[in-house]
């Protein structure tokens, strides 16, 4: 395959896969049906993996953070196949500026016109290119030493954007999820020539 994409998600966990998921539904849409979107889904240091849910809308009580990095992979793939999903790849530096954006990972670069970034808010936190972003959480407890990104509606610089927690959105799954829904519409609204996208489906007759 070649490493070209319209946009590249980094981060695999709640809001890049709301994220993907939303821009996967798109797929009979004629201004996004040719688009090249693409997840790093590396998340081994998720806040996911020592989780448990009882309070979030849509999900059984008791299911664990775990589970649904195992099975959003699953979701995605089976329903959105045509998501390339780039897994056991971490995201190191970006460089260059909209439209021509080049991600560079521990094994492969990348070319793209829009990045989405929803790796987590923590301090740890080290993609070059995108540190001088780099903020206090301002929805956090300032002894967790937790950061965001600077932005404006989600919106970083022309062609990337911040999703999740690391956006500034409060740690709750419904939350995150909804950042990254939020940001797949505004980017399906641009391809859209402006005019405002939701994608639903319906069993509607």
């Amino acid at each position: 395959m070649t490493n070209t994409f319209d946009v590249l998600i980094v981060g695999g966990g709640v809001s890049g896969m709301s994220c993907a998921l939303v821009l996967g539904s798109a797929k009979n849409k004629p201004f996004a049906s040719k688009k090249k979107i693409g997840i790093f889904t590396h998340q081994k240091s998720s806040a996911l993996q020592e989780a448990v849910f009882n309070n979030a809308y849509g999900i059984s009580p008791g299911k664990l953070g775990s589970e649904l990095l195992v099975e959003s992979k699953t979701h995605l793939s089976e329903t959105y196949p045509h998501i390339i999903q780039i897994p056991e790849e971490k995201v190191l530096k970006i460089h260059g500026e909209y439209p021509n954006f080049t991600v560079t990972s521990n094994k492969n670069t990348y070319k793209t016109q829009y990045i989405i970034v929803g790796i987590g808010s923590a301090n740890t936190f080290d993609i070059e290119g995108l540190n001088q972003f780099v903020v206090p959480h301002q929805k956090a407890l300032a002894e967790k030493q937790r950061i965001q990104l600077r932005n404006i509606d989600h919106k970083v610089i022309e062609g990337i954007y911040v999703i999740g927690t690391l956006a500034g959105c409060r740690s709750q799954l419904t939350i995150a999820a909804g950042s990254g829904a939020a940001v797949a519409t505004d980017l399906l609204t641009i391809w859209n020539e402006g005019i405002p996208v939701q994608v639903h489906d319906s069993n509607k007759k």
